[in-house]
């Protein structure tokens, strides 16, 4: 007999008012861009200085439309393309769920250029301010995914195995909490304490790159224990989808360290 842990109950419902409800997956979104803008606005005054206090306070508007947009229209071209062929209006149907973190993120890279573009503000260096706060709202993102009891791991025997009340009798990995902490707190931590040094600010796309690269090692190792979408299984080589878009993450994250080797800027 395989024992399990039993799944900690949670309502997804944090706070409930009459009709109106706000979910800890909303929660978690609100929290990690508003802490995120906070440390971005100290990050942005550190020499060499990237970004006005009040340049950061208008990218959040920006980024968040990046991130909503992005992580959307992400989830319905990368994940369920022929579904939503057929009852395209559903794409607006965000409350459904289903949003892609990769989408996501070429939202906010798409937004932060053109954002640049308009403030007249170097794009590498700007993203070396805004990379390290990322991992923020990824941690309380796949937090809220385990509250919710959705994006399980595989069928599993380790002690810490749990039966999730939509993924069978089966005990499973409790991946989301594994992807928390890798591309989330260990994520974090590893950029704040490189953010930390005057030298790798310097390095115009370093800080950007190592976010990039170290996202996308951590979204592998973690596919490697979360179950595939049943849409999609396994696909070629015995990937997922979620390693097929973060292997492009890890070439271009090495490559934007490498570049950043040139002699570190003083201005």
């Amino acid at each position: 007999m395989i024992f399990a842990i039993p799944f900690p109950t949670i309502d997804p419902v944090a706070v409930a008012f009459g009709p109106f409800a706000i979910r800890w997956y909303a929660l978690a979104y609100i929290t990690g861009i508003l802490l995120g803008w906070r440390l971005a606005r100290v990050l942005a005054a550190r020499p060499p200085v990237a970004a006005s206090a009040m340049q950061v306070d208008d990218f959040v508007t920006w980024a968040t439309l990046g991130i909503i947009l992005g992580g959307r229209l992400g989830y319905v071209l990368f994940y369920r393309p022929l579904y939503y062929i057929r009852v395209p209006w559903e794409t607006l149907y965000v409350w459904q769920g289903g949003m892609s973190f990769h989408g996501g993120a070429l939202g906010v890279i798409i937004a932060a250029f053109w954002f640049c573009h308009r403030e007249k503000l170097d794009p590498l260096r700007f993203g070396d301010r805004i990379a390290p706060v990322v991992p923020i709202g990824l941690g309380l993102g796949r937090m809220a995914n385990f509250v919710n009891g959705e994006l399980w791991g595989r069928v599993s025997d380790v002690p810490w195995a749990m039966v999730f009340p939509t993924g069978g009798p089966e005990p499973r990995h409790p991946s989301q909490l594994y992807q928390a902490g890798m591309e989330g707190l260990a994520l974090f931590l590893l950029l704040l304490w490189l953010a930390g040094k005057p030298a790798v600010l310097a390095r115009r796309g370093y800080l950007t790159g190592a976010f990039v690269a170290g996202y996308g090692v951590a979204r592998l190792v973690g596919e490697h224990f979360r179950q595939p979408d049943a849409h999609l299984g396994f696909l070629a080589f015995g990937l997922t989808m979620g390693q097929i878009l973060s292997l492009p993450m890890v070439v271009v994250g090495v490559w934007l360290m490498w570049r950043s080797r040139r002699p570190p800027e003083t201005a």
